[in-house]
């Protein structure tokens, strides 16, 4: 039996900035390996990763939707295990498209569209929360976390 499923890949950033095009072919040509209908895939976002994967430090998360029949779930799962471009991925069983989803992929699908610059946000380095208290302490009003402190 045939499913719709939701489909989020995150995908090296390196093979995204040399050719967005080729980077979710190879996503969406996988998906179709296994006997997958793609109805809709598209951009989500860049952002940094909260810790390094497979050696990565940034990563492009391609957002899909795909009819698949539910026996090729396993070989499909294997498949994106064992292919070096795809960091991750969750797969999820969904009733339906969200409404907004095919306007974002034939926008996507425009011939001038061009994948946004990467954000800035590797300007800002990574600063854990040390030295907090919750609740209790009172006495001492210096508690307060200030984040400009942090950046």
């Amino acid at each position: 039996m045939t499913y719709l499923y939701e489909g989020m890949f995150l995908v090296d950033n390196d093979l995204v900035r040399a050719d967005w095009a080729q980077a979710k072919s190879m996503v969406t040509n996988m998906l179709k390996k296994h006997g997958g209908t793609v109805r809709t895939a598209r951009r989500w976002d860049e952002r940094a990763l909260a810790y390094p994967i497979k050696g990565r430090r940034r990563g492009t998360f391609i957002l899909s939707y795909v009819e698949l029949p539910g026996a090729s779930m396993e070989s499909l799962k294997r498949d994106l295990d064992l292919t070096e471009g795809v960091l991750r991925y969750l797969i999820l069983r969904k009733e339906e498209i969200p409404a907004s989803e095919p306007q974002l992929h034939e926008a996507e699908l425009a011939p001038d569209f061009v994948v946004p610059p990467p954000p800035t946000d590797d300007s800002v380095p990574y600063a854990p929360l040390q030295g907090l208290t919750f609740g209790g302490d009172e006495e001492d009003e210096d508690d307060d976390l200030d984040l400009e402190d942090m950046r």
